[in-house]
């Protein structure tokens, strides 16, 4: 089940930094988050996090997201190889003595 951010949203931008998957971003009118990075924060915490920091409670689930908790394990496991895959082919970072 991924989450969604209801039209209700006063843009107060704090679940977009809270969201550990990036999955959270500033639609055409308010925060939207895309179903394919949001895992409801399984694999990182126990509860989402922007459901927990929103102060106007427009995050519901997405009805036609609806997934069960081993398929969002599976998609976090999937977005946290690729995030490593592409950490992997960045150029390391130049050091302070360089």
């Amino acid at each position: 089940m991924a989450l969604m951010i209801t039209d209700e949203c006063i843009n107060c931008d704090v679940c977009e930094p809270e969201c550990p998957n990036d999955a959270i971003y500033m639609g055409a009118e308010f925060y939207e988050i895309d179903p394919h990075k949001c895992t409801e924060c399984v694999g990182h915490f126990d509860e989402p996090q922007c459901v927990q920091v929103c102060p106007v409670a427009c995050i519901p689930i997405n009805p036609e997201h609806v997934e069960s908790r081993e398929t969002l394990w599976q998609k976090f496991e999937r977005l946290a190889a690729a995030k490593a895959k592409a950490a992997a082919a960045e150029p390391p970072a130049p050091s302070a003595g360089a």
